[in-house]
């Protein structure tokens, strides 16, 4: 299969790193496995510099990580490796790439005393969780600038199939609340199932592009999945972490206001659960979703750490791991999912989406609910905060029916509400003070 270099909005943050801090800090991308930080480092790389060295520490021999044991002797250090890759390195012209830099601690050590040097740009990826791992009891340099790295969002996903006006024209739309027309629509709420289904990681993505099979695009996202499962174990080897995220699916299906731990690992002391659950939140494979006990300005303040939803970093692997029951998901399920004619509700698929969405735009991700007095739960699925007010945000999987949570909501806290909106497969209309729009313009809220 041919491998593809997709176009990335993170190159640009790339350049405002090596523009601005002019080599005073190292670049580190952070992200979960298989989200395209080598590719994109090694692009870059052979784009805005004369020359650059790539160190993989998971195929080079030991005498590479070695050199970093002692870093009184810069030249030393620069002179093998140039040898060692048969490449000249430039003063201010050229990058060296710690890939996989979980495998040498020392290395990263050793970013404070390469940065001060000042001859080179430096670039280093890992899988975080390794990282946090493999560099306890090591210094870790403030001389880094560290950016996250997400899968691949919508607009990328059509880049990736040549389409370069569609998201574009819907924040047009948007801008404007404008619907697009029933035909329009249609198209691109396919589209958006499409993107659903196949997901943004790269290797997903190219193997949809070399193969149009979903079927071996599921393939694909299964090997992603089982290094994902390894990883946790990492985390955790009692397989906590690895039950917590096989449950999300589940977990999110039910529709309970919260994720509800005990029935899936059992009763954990909470100091051990929040800590577990930090080290997943900062994997990137998950994302999570704080109740806020009292949705006002500063969403943190009142951040109920024991109450909180979860949902996968990429909707794509959501859509696997939720047919995880079956060897593999059949070439039929995707086409059911595509044309929207699967029997399952399929609203939890939609609010993973947008969480997505909203995370690849910048957001933190905040809900919340509260009861009426016969103890039912109405429930807001995202808060946004806007021009020092609250944006509320309902999630419907199918088209307008009723909005009583939002309602509700608006009405307790009336004074503090900017915009509202719900978010379902129809087209955009208004109804009073409440914007429903189609869930393709979460980005734009």
């Amino acid at each position: 299969m041919e491998e593809r270099v997709f176009k990335r909005k993170f190159y640009e943050k790339m350049l405002v790193w090596k523009r601005d801090k002019d080599g005073s800090t190292a670049l580190m991308i952070k992200g979960a496995r298989r989200v395209g930080k080598s590719t994109i480092a090694e692009a870059f790389a052979k784009n805005e510099y004369e020359s650059y060295i790539l160190v993989d520490f998971t195929k080079v021999g030991p005498e590479i990580p070695a050199l970093f044991d002692d870093v009184s002797n810069l030249d030393r250090i620069f002179l093998a490796l140039q040898f060692y890759f048969n490449v000249t390195l430039i003063p201010r012209k050229s990058v060296i790439i710690l890939d996989e830099i979980q495998e040498c601690p020392k290395a990263r050590q050793a970013i404070k005393e390469l940065v001060a040097d000042h001859r080179y740009d430096y670039i280093e990826t890992g899988s975080l969780i390794s990282v946090r791992r493999k560099t306890r009891g090591i210094r870790i340099p403030s001389e880094e600038t560290r950016l996250t790295m997400y899968p691949m969002d919508y607009e990328e996903f059509r880049w990736a199939l040549g389409d370069q006006t569609t998201v574009p024209l819907l924040q047009q739309a948007f801008s404007a609340r404008q619907p697009l027309g029933e035909a329009a629509h249609r198209k691109i709420m396919f589209d958006l199932r499409l993107y659903m289904l196949v997901g943004g990681m790269p290797q997903a993505v190219n193997t949809y592009l070399d193969t149009l099979n979903l079927s071996l695009v599921d393939a694909t996202k299964r090997g992603i999945l089982e290094l994902y499962n390894d990883d946790f174990y990492k985390i955790d080897p009692t397989g906590k972490a690895a039950t917590l995220f096989k449950a999300i699916p589940a977990q999110l299906s039910g529709n309970a206001h919260r994720y509800q731990t005990t029935p899936v690992v059992g009763d954990v002391e909470r100091d051990s659960l929040l800590a577990l659950l930090h080290e997943m939140e900062e994997s990137k494979t998950v994302n999570i979703a704080h109740h806020v006990d009292d949705p006002n300005v500063g969403f943190s303040m009142t951040d109920n750490l024991d109450t909180f939803k979860m949902y996968v970093g990429d909707t794509g692997l959501f859509v696997t791991l939720a047919f995880a029951d079956k060897e593999v998901t059949e070439n039929i399920i995707y086409q059911k999912l595509l044309s929207d004619k699967l029997s399952a509700n399929m609203g939890y698929v939609y609010e993973n989406v947008i969480a997505q969405m909203l995370t690849a735009s910048g957001n933190k991700l905040f809900y919340h609910s509260f009861p009426d007095e016969n103890r039912h739960y109405y429930e807001i699925d995202f808060l946004l905060f806007r021009a020092q007010k609250i944006c509320p945000i309902e999630v419907k999987a199918s088209g307008y029916k009723t909005h009583k949570s939002l309602d509700m909501f608006c009405e307790k806290y009336s004074d503090r509400i900017k915009d509202r909106y719900l978010m379902y497969t129809k087209e955009t209309r208004k109804d009073g003070q409440l914007l429903m729009v189609p869930v393709y313009m979460a980005p734009f809220l």
